[in-house]
């Protein structure tokens, strides 16, 4: 009784912090929060498999499989992006099929070639962070934030 309400509370917190996370997230952090995404979502597969909880693997590879899908690749600008964009795409076309045939054949080893593809997208995306204001440092100012201040008032 109290592990399931408990797990539910957490689960909850979680996504909070998720959808928190989502908003306040810029274009390139979004991007890695999908690599996350599918990441943990082979991993918890990989684990499900190696349990024996078949219909869980399932679930857990058509995240990755949704998350690769509809996030990852419906983020590419083909026109833009050009031969990355379109290699990109292919790339993640492979990831999918592979991500089939692993739940297909339970086969732990595609599942871990893809999960490895995508930690090495996801670090090669890190590389190419752009810089945020919240990196570079504060001016400094040449007043004392605690000294007394002279008051100005208006007059009607």
């Amino acid at each position: 009784m109290f592990g399931s309400s408990q797990m539910n509370g957490a689960n909850a917190y979680a996504k909070v912090g998720i959808e928190t996370g989502v908003i306040a997230a810029s274009p390139h952090k979004l991007i890695v929060m999908l690599f996350d995404g599918a990441i943990v979502s082979i991993g918890n597969a990989i684990q499900h498999l190696n349990a024996g909880e078949i219909a869980a693997k399932g679930k857990s590879i058509s995240k990755a499989i949704s998350i690769i899908d509809n996030g990852l690749r419906a983020s590419l600008d083909k026109k833009s992006g050009g031969d990355i964009a379109v290699s990109l795409d292919a790339l993640y076309e492979y990831m999918n099929t592979r991500l089939i045939l692993a739940n297909l054949n339970n086969q732990a080893e595609l599942l871990l070639e893809v999960q490895n593809l995508l930690k090495d997208l996801r670090s090669s995306w890190e590389a190419i962070a752009p810089t945020t204001a919240s990196t570079v440092e504060p001016p400094v100012l040449n007043t004392d934030a605690l000294a007394p201040r002279s008051a100005k008032f208006l007059e009607a």
